[in-house]
């Protein structure tokens, strides 16, 4: 016979006793294994895909956000650092509704997008540079003035994440810039050349013309804006350069600025915003801002409200 002992009530043979010990042990570590295992943790690829589709609180829902208790909008289940990141710095765009305005700017501590020589390769970091691929990726359309397309020959296209190309725009009143830029030869996108109405430049092949009324200093923003909107394009995004940026911001056009900051002076530089400012400090423009830390810049996203009505 076997010897039995005492455990917890146990009279069974020691080898019998451990059997039924090892298996209800077993079973304790496989229902313990199911209980912590967690689901698969949202990352920010999956996260952006979904972001893109937003548009309304409904897509926003569909798109695995919910509610918490302070009425934000958040991921339902796990979610990378990342991912959190994404909604909270992309999400206000998503729901801004069809028509919106945005501008953005790359800028150094001293306030200059480029060298004196016009060298703007590259002002800011990697970080600052998705994260305008991000807003092109969430535009209908991408605005540049005459002197970026001749000077920075840009493509305007969403490269460093993904999403869509956005409709590529030239304000070009005096029709200065070469046929041979990118925006008008690489096909990636379509693109509209806005002209004035007097010009009658050669249409590059696969680019439309838009004639508008302009004066010296060039289009109404207000102007450009309706005849985006008429096309279809009512979520626009402003990029450049500092002239451009500024004669929207002047107007009210904008809704929404973003301005990064990289840790780099460059002196007698290129200056980014510049536009008539007022005489008293209490006067100056104070928008609602967050800060961002995009690397080593500093990403300043100033809510400048609803654009004012065209003069």
């Amino acid at each position: 016979m076997g010897t039995s002992v005492r455990t917890r009530g146990c009279h069974a043979p020691i080898d019998r006793c451990h059997q039924g010990l090892g298996r209800r042990v077993g079973r304790w570590l496989a229902l313990s294994g199911r209980a912590v295992t967690r689901p698969v943790e949202l990352d920010a690829a999956e996260a952006w895909t979904r972001l893109l589709g937003v548009r309304t609180e409904q897509d926003a829902l569909a798109a695995g956000l919910v509610e918490d208790s302070e009425g934000e909008l958040r991921w339902a289940r796990s979610a990378s650092p990342e991912a959190v990141r994404l909604a909270e710095l992309y999400l206000p765009l998503c729901l801004a509704g069809p028509r919106y305005v945005i501008a953005q700017l790359g800028q150094s501590l001293d306030g200059c997008i480029a060298t004196r020589t016009g060298d703007a390769v590259f002002v800011t970091g990697e970080e600052d540079r998705c994260h305008l691929h991000r807003l092109r990726a969430l535009c209908d359309a991408v605005v540049v003035g005459a002197d970026t397309a001749i000077t920075d020959d840009p493509r305007l296209t969403v490269r460093a994440c993904t999403g869509t190309n956005p409709v590529r725009v030239v304000l070009d009143h005096r029709c200065r810039v070469p046929h041979d830029r990118q925006v008008f030869t690489d096909g990636a996108a379509p693109t509209l050349w806005v002209v004035g109405c007097g010009d009658t430049a050669e249409r590059p092949e696969g680019v439309d013309i838009v004639r508008m009324p302009c004066d010296d200093d060039g289009h109404a923003p207000g102007r450009i804006l309706d005849v985006l909107a008429q096309r279809g394009l009512g979520r626009v995004l402003i990029e450049g350069g500092g002239v451009t940026v500024s004669r929207f911001l002047q107007a009210g056009a904008l809704n929404r600025l973003y301005v990064t900051v990289a840790p780099v002076l460059l002196g007698d530089g290129v200056p980014g915003l510049h536009f008539r400012g007022t005489e008293r400090m209490r006067d100056a423009l104070r928008p609602p801002v967050r800060r961002v830390s995009l690397g080593a810049d500093t990403l300043f996203e100033l809510d400048l409200g609803s654009p004012a009505a065209e003069q």
